[in-house]
């Protein structure tokens, strides 16, 4: 979990600088190294980013440990870090840059509160 605080840590401080793509890169890689935290604990873990999404939501969030709206929006998380990174047209705005950090950081509170839980 602490690189996963890093990550919201450094999305915050880019995001307070107007680099909103940088941003949602962050925001995006604090949701995903929370989640394999998560899945750390059970001993489970994938090469790829689809992969652990995945696994996550059909284990951890259609089963209700994670809210359900948290599922959708880390969905949406991992396709606008997607576009920040490689489409070179996708304009990030402040509010959207603002609502994955706020994504990454709700999902990091739970994730702690689950894993110290455990």
């Amino acid at each position: 979990l602490s690189v996963a605080r890093e990550d919201l840590d450094t999305a915050h401080l880019t995001f307070e600088a107007g680099q909103y793509r940088g941003a949602n890169n962050r925001a995006y890689y604090s949701i995903f190294h929370t989640i394999c935290a998560v899945l750390a604990k059970e001993g489970v873990a994938f090469k790829r980013h689809k992969d652990t999404l995945a696994y996550f939501n059909k284990n951890y969030v259609q089963t209700e440990i994670f809210p359900r709206g948290l599922g959708r929006r880390i969905v949406k998380a991992e396709e606008i870090r997607h576009a920040s990174d490689y489409d070179t047209f996708y304009i990030a705005s402040k509010e959207v840059t603002a609502q994955q950090i706020e994504t990454a950081a709700r999902l990091l509170e739970l994730a702690e509160k689950y894993l110290e839980s455990e």
